[in-house]
């Protein structure tokens, strides 16, 4: 693939380019070292006071330096997704001239981090449902450490591979194409066929959304610019800024407040994917502390006895009589990584659920489960939580809508218990992205000002592309949807370049389809060779 290039005559007899060179200065770039150096020890001491109220002490230094440096490829890819997407929200206000380069990617940094810090969580957990069931249950084991070290390292290398040549592609697809990887290499280890190592299904419904969100950016874009030039008739809207001159001060308001909505979208929906797998680490390295969440209300425990028999009485009505096996948590396991139902899965997640219900009974509160306790319960919750959403969608069992509905709940209150990120992996999530936009960005702001058009981008086209950006990307977040901000901000943007016969430079869009293309094949290659390689090291 070759570096992008373009008609750079065609764009500077339009419009004079931006001045893209003023950096932070050297009091910004020592606050922004000091703020590395903060969010560095602010991680270590949050590990380390969580392991030491749980009861946690260091008996070997390995497994805690390997968590350290997991914590820190994490972080690191976060880092990385923040300079590598940071074109999709600055471009169109640099372009417009509505904010000065450096003071631009400051203020998307600053949004990015708002948007981790008030993100859901849904689409983290999305994420991390993708791996395969085995690897999951046993992360803190050398093949869970290979796992997380081999799909983070290829996120990373292609991204910034991409960066490099200045292609807006995106982290999204990269990061689950290095999962799905992970999963093949995993299948086949273990001799099976690739297919085996992935929830297809998943996979299918986070695939059709990366590959409907740039048609819908550029088809989206190109009929609202197309609407604002019969509703809006100011024909300054609709040509090129003139040397550095601001655009009107309403549109630049609305470029300023897109740029605001993308940045924070962006950070609400790419920010979470870190998180599940920074969740999935500690977990995996100290499950003491984080495998559950021992901060549910005092009612949990209540309510998780009502919806737990509901849902084993659900269960038992669909048994067919027969009893549980002998070993409930290897029958359902099977079921979720084999996609079969067997004659004895029913009555197996039945058992699991009534032996969950047990222990949460027992021990009276999540956070008197004991250290021996915590990452046997999190892995039966675990199961029940995946057998349950895949049982709700099998055809050949009819719930009824009343045991539907309390099989619902009985999930959301394992979720409660399993899925849930400490302040402190958001607020070091957070820090990642916000400050990894205000570095390397140039690259691809370039590219999206630039080269996609054949001319300058005007104060409309700005506009239209980053409100379908914002919008989609929002939508995305509300749904647990992950979806490519790179791909639709830079559809948009072509969108409205198509829609105003400016012309597209067709070298720019092939290198961009050919990344597009090659993203998810590349770094299903790269995690999957990494995960075989780190599994004989390990």
């Amino acid at each position: 693939m070759s570096v992008i290039t373009a008609d750079a005559d065609a764009f500077e007899s339009t419009s004079e380019r931006p001045d893209l060179d003023k950096g932070l200065g050297a009091a910004g770039m020592l606050g922004f070292g000091a703020a590395i150096f903060a969010t560095l020890l602010y991680v270590a001491y949050s590990v380390y006071s969580d392991a030491a109220a749980a009861g946690v002490h260091a008996t070997a230094f390995l497994p805690f330096i390997l968590l350290f440096v997991a914590l820190l490829i994490a972080l690191g890819f976060e880092f990385v997704n923040g300079f590598h997407d940071t074109a999709n929200a600055v471009a169109t206000v640099i372009y417009t001239n509505s904010m000065p380069a450096n003071y631009a990617v400051v203020w998307s940094g600053f949004f990015n981090f708002l948007g981790v810090l008030l993100s859901s969580g849904a689409v983290a957990f999305g994420i991390v449902s993708l791996l395969p069931v085995e690897l999951i249950l046993q992360v803190g084991s050398n093949a869970g450490f290979a796992m997380v070290f081999s799909l983070l390292i290829a996120a990373i290398v292609w991204n910034l591979a991409t960066w490099y040549l200045g292609i807006p592609s995106s982290s999204s697809h990269t990061l689950i194409g290095s999962i799905i990887g992970v999963g093949i290499a995993n299948a086949m280890l273990h001799g099976k066929s690739g297919t085996a190592g992935v929830d297809w299904t998943k996979a299918t419904e986070i695939g059709y959304a990366l590959l409907l969100s740039p048609l819908l950016g550029f088809t989206v874009a190109a009929l609202l610019f197309l609407a604002m030039k019969v509703l809006i008739r100011n024909r300054a809207l609709y040509e090129a800024p003139k040397g550095k001159t601001p655009p009107p001060t309403w549109i630049r308001a609305l470029l300023i407040f897109t740029c605001t909505g993308v940045s924070f979208a962006h950070g609400s929906n790419d920010g979470q994917k870190g998180m599940g797998l920074i969740m999935l680490i500690l977990i995996g390295t100290v499950p003491t502390a984080y495998a559950l969440n021992r901060a549910v209300p005092e009612k949990y425990v209540a309510e998780f006895q009502v919806n737990s028999s509901i849902a084993a009485d659900a269960l038992a009505a669909h048994a067919g009589g027969s009893a549980p096996p002998a070993d409930a948590r290897k029958a359902v396991t099977s079921y979720i990584a084999d996609k079969k139902l067997q004659p004895s899965t029913v009555p197996a997640l039945g058992a699991l659920v009534t032996n969950i219900d047990r222990q949460v009974t027992g021990y009276g509160s999540l956070a008197k489960v004991p250290a021996a306790a915590t990452e046997n319960m999190r892995n039966d919750m675990y199961l029940a939580s995946e057998a349950i959403k895949r049982l709700s969608k099998e055809e050949s069992i009819a719930f009824s809508d009343r045991e539907a509905e309390g099989l619902k709940s009985y999930k959301a209150s394992l979720d409660s218990a399993t899925r849930f990120i400490p302040t402190w992996v958001k607020i070091a999530v957070a820090f990642a992205l916000g400050l990894g936009t205000m570095i390397g960005w140039k690259r691809i702001v370039v590219t999206v000002g630039e080269k996609i058009g054949k001319t300058h981008l005007t104060y409309a086209q700005g506009a239209s592309a980053e409100l379908v950006a914002m919008g989609t990307i929002g939508a995305a977040d509300i749904l647990g949807l992950p979806v490519s901000t790179t791909h639709v901000l830079s559809s948009g943007v072509a969108g409205t370049m198509a829609a105003n016969r400016s012309g597209l430079q067709m070298s720019t869009i092939r290198n961009l389809l050919m990344a597009w293309v090659l993203t998810l094949p590349v770094s299903i290659l790269l995690s999957g060779g990494l995960y075989a390689l780190l599994s004989a090291i390990f």
